[in-house]
């Protein structure tokens, strides 16, 4: 695939911290997408993914579902060509358990 032919994609966290920005092929899966976001969350967060199912990726408004494709996700509106487009990273909080005290991930 020529070089030009990959998107640049960088992600937002909640602080306004980005990861990124990184060149992926259009084929790329949202999954994989958020395995990346898990391996390079930054240290020190008070609230950080444990796993995919945590993250939620949002572009242009919409929620990217795991096994759906860049090239199919993407909302081409307002994008630059050759820019880099931003992706909004939410993370599920984790829930204290009233009766155990025990935090849990819904």
């Amino acid at each position: 695939m020529a070089k030009e032919d990959l998107v640049e994609l960088k992600f937002r966290i909640f602080d306004g911290t980005d990861i990124g920005p990184n060149k992926y092929e259009p084929s790329t899966t949202v999954a994989s997408l958020k395995e990346f976001i898990l391996a390079q969350w930054p240290q020190g967060k008070d609230i950080a993914p444990r796993t995919i199912n945590d993250v939620k990726l949002i572009n242009g408004g919409k929620i990217l579902e795991n096994n759906r494709t860049i090239a199919e996700s993407r909302v081409p509106v307002g994008e630059l060509p050759g820019g880099v487009i931003t992706m909004h990273v939410v993370v599920r909080p984790p829930v204290l358990d009233k009766n155990s005290g025990t935090l849990f991930v819904l």
